[in-house]
Formats: structure tokens, C-alpha cells, sequence
């Protein structure tokens, strides 16, 4: 065994302790894939990360390392805090990217590009495919989060890597109470992801709805702007097949559902998302969609633990 530098990191927040903590280890060679397993299991963290050199392909297109992504109960191909709280710890390491401002981390997924602004890191959301879920799906994950099936306003399932089930709620207070029944939602999707906007809801309609009637129940007048941290969406996730109960910020599901309600007309281009608030947390993501249609997934990260594990 053998002494690595390690980090634990705070991401979607600039308070410590308020957002999702991310262990880090700096240098993961050598390790097999059950012993990446078994510390992340040990750390008990939603994800723990390892950091390696990019495979010669991928640094051959710009990578500046490689990061590895576990949770408790397995590996993941691509996750959103992991991927801004990796690339904070390697910097904070003297890390150097080969492109200035710009740094591109190399996952399962494939290539992840992230950039700068100020302290604040964002990364390019990956590409998303979605489609429309079984409604009887939808019925038995209604009874579990305890729900009747018209507070349901739409549903997809969302794939960039991991696949969710996404969830847009008819008001923030049926996101807040929810109180699930874990036992009935295991096994039904691998994380499920409860949002919804600040706006006034439309009048109750099927659970799975067309993108037009989607468009119908969005706002594209949100009063938050992602240069400040009044957040307009309000999240919660929950994912027991992989060893997550709740969440406190999930990057990856608030890509994906930035994606999905920017492209409806749900959402404006520009939004904060807070998440955590049921669990004593206060995360805030920074959604904003570039000229090119590139969504970004920004968030601010602070180190709360620097020292060395014996792995």
C-alpha cells in the first residue's frame, strides 16, 4: 500500500460544508478496480474520484488527465460534481492545462471540456438522448415519492452517460415535502431527479406530456440570472441502486435536465438550480446555454480536507 495525496472537496458551493463533498485522490495508479471500489465504498461519499495520466489517444486530442468516477455501489461514466470538483483539485495541485483557460478531462463518457471564469469552474454538458418513460413506470415511481400522478407535469429518461429519470413537478412545494419510500423506488431507475421551476403551474394534464404541451407549462421569464445566486429551479435526487439516498447536488442530472428544458421552452437559457435544501444543504448550479447551443454546468468549489491515504 502505498501514501497518495488526497483532497476533499466541497462543489456547488463557495461556503464549506453546504454543497456535495467529493473525495479526490490525486494519483490512482496502480490501483485495481476493486480497491477504487472499496475505498470509495469506504468513504462513503456520493462519488470518489482518481485521478490518472489521459490514455495516449485521448492526450493525443487535448486531455490533460484522466479521472475515474465511483460511488459507493459502483462506477459511474461520467458525474457532474466529479468532473468540476477533479478538475478544482488539479489545479489546486499545480495542475497545468495545455490549452490556457480552457482544461478537458478525459472519463468513460469520453472527453469533458471545462472552463474558467474567475474561481468558478463550468463544463460542457455532454450530449444528451432522451425519451418518453412507460406511464406505468411513471405510476409506480409516483407511489413511491408519494405523489399523485398529476403533480407530474412531464417525464423523461435522460442519458449522457448515466442514465436518470427526470421528473418536472407541478410546484416547489410538492419537490420540498416529498418524503420517498426508498424501498419501493429501488430498482424501478437508477437515480430518479424531482424539479421544478419558479413559475405559476399550468392546470393538471397527463403525466407524460408532448413538447408542446411542455412548452406550455414553462416561462421563458425565470427571474433569477445565473450572475447571481437567486436560484429559480429547485432539484432533489434520489438514487438507492447506487448507494445514494439523496443526493445533496447532482451535476450530471442537472445538466441533463438543463438540456432537456432549455430545448422545450421550459427554461430559459440562463439559470440557477438549488439543490440540497431538504438535507441541510445549499448548492447552487449555474446553467447558461452559449450562442453555439453549448449548455454549461458551472458551480464554485472549495477544499475542505488536504492530506495523504494509504491505498
Amino acid at each position: 500500500m502505498t501514501p497518495r495525496a488526497y483532497q476533499q472537496v466541497d462543489v456547488f458551493t463557495r461556503i464549506p460544508y453546504l454543497g456535495n463533498a467529493l473525495g479526490v485522490v490525486m494519483d490512482g495508479s496502480g490501483l485495481s478496480d476493486e480497491e477504487m471500489q472499496a475505498f470509495a465504498r469506504w468513504t462513503n461519499l456520493s462519488e470518489t474520484t482518481f485521478l490518472l495520466p489521459p490514455t495516449p489517444a485521448a492526450a493525443a486530442l487535448g486531455a490533460d488527465y484522466r479521472v475515474r468516477i465511483f460511488t459507493p455501489g459502483d462506477e459511474l461514466p461520467f458525474a457532474g460534481h466529479p468532473t468540476l470538483g477533479s478538475c478544482h483539485a488539479w489545479l489546486q495541485a499545480g495542475g497545468a492545462p495545455k490549452a490556457a483557460g480552457t482544461i478537458v478531462q478525459e472519463c468513460a463518457k469520453g472527453l469533458v471540456q471545462l472552463k474558467r471564469d474567475g474561481t468558478r469552474l463550468a463544463f460542457a454538458a455532454p450530449s444528451l438522448q432522451r425519451s418518453t418513460p412507460d406511464a406505468a413506470l411513471i405510476a409506480r415511481v409516483a407511489a413511491g415519492l408519494g405523489l399523485r400522478t398529476e403533480q407530474i407535469r412531464a417525464a423523461q429518461w435522460l442519458d449522457n452517460g448515466p442514465v436518470w429519470l427526470g421528473l418536472l413537478l407541478d410546484c416547489m412545494d410538492t419537490v420540498l415535502d416529498l418524503r420517498p419510500d426508498h424501498s419501493a423506488l429501488k430498482g424501478l431507475a437508477r437515480g430518479i431527479g424531482v424539479a421544478c421551476m419558479d413559475v405559476a403551474p399550468a392546470a393538471p394534464d397527463l403525466i407524460v406530456r408532448s413538447n408542446r404541451e411542455a412548452r406550455a407549462f414553462g416561462s421563458s421569464s425565470a427571474s433569477a440570472t445565473a450572475q447571481d445566486d437567486t436560484p429559480s429551479i429547485e432539484v432533489r435526487f434520489f438514487a438507492d441502486d447506487i448507494g445514494v439516498t439523496e443526493d445533496p447536488v447532482t451535476g450530471s442530472f442537472n445538466a441533463s435536465l438543463a438540456q432537456w428544458l432549455i430545448a422545450d421552452g421550459i427554461a430559459p437559457a440562463r439559470y440557477v438550480a438549488a439543490q440540497g435544501t431538504c438535507i441541510g444543504r445549499a448548492g447552487r448550479i449555474f446553467i447558461e446555454q452559449d450562442a453555439q447551443g453549448q449548455v454549461w454546468v458551472g458551480g464554485d468549489s472549495v477544499t475542505c480536507i488536504e492530506g495523504k491515504v494509504t491505498l
